[in-house]
């Protein structure tokens, strides 16, 4: 998924929000520091998703040199991702 810092903070920033307006949980640290965790989080998990993307980038290339001419990236693209990411325990 293609999203910005910015934007991953903002996000956080709406969901601590909806969650301390109606009283939905009880925070027991600051507002800002926990925050600041989730996004650190949410960043590592966006590295990991994109170091997957890199590697079944280079999967499918050495797939495709295997079988020239015969090869969809566009369809084996999901599929491998999918796979690797449950391999790796990754969620996408």
């Amino acid at each position: 998924m293609k999203i910005t810092e910015k934007q991953l903070r903002r996000l956080t920033q709406l969901v601590m929000n909806e969650l301390k307006n109606p009283a939905i949980a009880t925070l027991k640290d600051r507002e800002d520091k926990i925050a600041e965790r989730a996004v650190g989080i949410l960043m590592k998990d966006l590295e990991r998703e994109k170091a997957l993307d890199v590697e079944v980038h280079q999967m499918m290339d050495q797939m495709e040199r295997q079988n020239p001419g015969e090869f969809q990236r566009y369809k084996m693209f999901p599929l491998l991702k999918k796979r690797m990411a449950k391999e790796k325990g990754v969620i996408i």
